[in-house]
């Protein structure tokens, strides 16, 4: 690859850290210094300090009889981190669109973003009507949502009370909550229960159920939900198929999001 004027910014030591941890694999599960130096194409001097430094860290072990290094469980936390940061829309794809196939609904991935959540992913129905016809990035009050009430009765306590301070209690139908107090009761009902629903709350003849997806650390980081009409629900079915078929893509999706 030919240089560039950016190169002059790269850091070798970086660099050579990082093909050290690359050089164990399924076939080369310990290596002896020597052999470590004797791929870098050096004498064993130069990878001792890249070594000593990993080890440090805790991404390398050495055995005190033989000598020879191995990875350590640590470094499972950078493809954690991978996964936490960067891909929860698409690895969630199949999830929404196995949820929309089962509910018959349009199914969604939401984070909250102040007192608002933004949708980040969607399977959506043919069924053209406008709550259900979000785009990836839209933006709802999180008050008057299934996601956006599952977010804000999941948040840790101190962060929650932080954004009930600012969050507006804008009425959209008769059945949104408009009392501070009613709003905090009805957070602790769904932190109880474990999932939120929103009947007609934002939208007249919408209804949604949302389970909160949380983080490998169990700290909540995004919400999933169904939303239909209300005149496609089927009632007797909501607890029996709808409830365990959107616990079950949460469920699933827990512990590869963000926070």
């Amino acid at each position: 690859m030919p240089k560039t004027e950016k190169d002059r910014y790269l850091s070798n030591s970086l660099i050579r850290g990082l093909e050290i941890l690359k050089m164990f694999d399924a076939s080369h599960s310990t290596l002896s210094l020597a052999e470590i130096a004797a791929k870098m194409g050096v004498s064993r001097t130069v990878p001792f300090r890249f070594l000593y430094t990993l080890q440090h860290l805790g991404y390398l072990f050495q055995d005190e009889t033989t000598k020879r290094y191995q990875l350590t469980p640590k470094v499972m936390e950078l493809g954690f981190a991978f996964l936490n940061t960067m891909h929860l829309p698409e690895l969630a794809r199949p999830y929404l669109e196995k949820l929309r196939d089962q509910t018959g609904a349009s199914a969604h991935i939401g984070i909250l973003d102040g007192t608002e959540v933004v949708y980040i992913a969607r399977a959506a129905t043919s069924t053209n009507f406008s709550t259900l016809n979000v785009m990836i990035g839209s933006r709802l009050p999180a008050h008057a949502t299934s996601m956006g009430k599952v977010l804000l009765a999941f948040l840790p306590e101190e962060k929650r009370a932080s954004v009930m301070e600012s969050i507006q209690l804008q009425s959209f139908t008769t059945q949104t909550k408009t009392m501070m107090e009613d709003l905090k009761a009805q957070l602790e009902e769904i932190r109880a229960q474990g999932y939120a629903v929103s009947n007609e709350e934002f939208e007249i003849g919408i209804y949604s159920v949302a389970f909160p997806i949380f983080d490998r650390d169990g700290v909540i980081s995004a919400a999933i939900n169904i939303a239909s009409p209300t005149s496609m629900i089927n009632e007797s079915v909501i607890d029996s198929q709808i409830i365990p078929a959107v616990r079950e893509a949460a469920k699933a999706l827990s512990g590869y999001s963000n926070k």
